[in-house]
């Protein structure tokens, strides 16, 4: 239940249009819904701003479908996270209106129109086509929180003059994604060509030395260009969750 829902049921029940019993109907799943083996959160849109999503890994299929009936059930947005393509295929037959998205390892289903919320464009930049899972990953969180969100791809620090050619869409943007795995410095470059809040994302690609994204990570850690911001490794679900936030009209 978003904001405006809840304030459209007060007014209701205040009015006598609904009677106080169907509005407590409504209401019996706020904030949480027990289902034994999950607590769905169908409050934290109203607290947060953002809504409840899943994190596919680990999880079975029954337990997600569970967990999406339940939001569902509630008139909610799903998000479904870290989904190999075996485990959505089967999730993509009990719940049809659903779309995967094979890129980014995710899974959405629209029960209700998204609200544009955002200000302005999130630019997601990835520094290779390796980086693409990730970058897609936010890409697809960027939009489903109702923001306005574009990709570039393949412009790292080994060829600089590919990200010195788009220029105007860097600064057109209002919030930036960076996404780098190797050796993490495409963010540093990002972050001193821009007066916009950068948000870093070290992916696990790379040679051994990269341990896994970890030089990445440390590197990013370490940017000289002030204000760049980093999230953990691969977690591109995080770095446009904050981006939406600072995005929000």
């Amino acid at each position: 239940m978003v904001l405006e829902e809840l304030q459209a049921l007060l007014q209701a029940v205040a009015a006598g249009a609904t009677t106080p019993e169907q509005g407590l109907e409504r209401l019996r799943h706020l904030p949480f819904e027990d289902l034994g083996f999950a607590q769905v959160d169908h409050h934290r849109v109203l607290r947060q701003g953002q809504p409840e999503v899943i994190f596919g890994q680990g999880k079975t299929v029954e337990q997600i479908g569970r967990i999406m009936e339940a939001m569902v059930a509630r008139g909610s947005n799903v998000l479904v996270t870290r989904l190999e393509e075996v485990r959505a295929v089967e999730l993509l037959a009990v719940f049809p209106r659903s779309f995967y998205h094979a890129e980014a390892r995710c899974l959405t289903l629209e029960t209700t129109p998204k609200r544009e919320q955002g200000r302005g464009t999130i630019l997601i930049v990835a520094a290779g086509t390796s980086d693409l899972q990730v970058a897609s990953e936010a890409l697809v969180t960027a939009r489903f929180m109702g923001n306005q969100a574009e990709l570039l791809c393949d412009v790292g620090v080994a060829g600089i003059h590919r990200l010195l050619s788009r220029m105007e869409l860097l600064r057109a943007a209002t919030v930036l994604i960076v996404v780098a795995g190797m050796e993490g410095a495409l963010p540093s470059v990002v972050g001193g060509l821009v007066d916009r809040p950068v948000i870093a994302v070290p992916t696990s690609v790379g040679y051994g030395a990269s341990f896994g994204g970890i030089a990445a990570l440390l590197g990013m850690l370490n940017s000289c260009a002030s204000g760049v911001t980093v999230v953990n490794i691969d977690n591109g679900f995080g770095a446009a969750c904050a981006a939406s936030l600072m995005n929000r009209v």
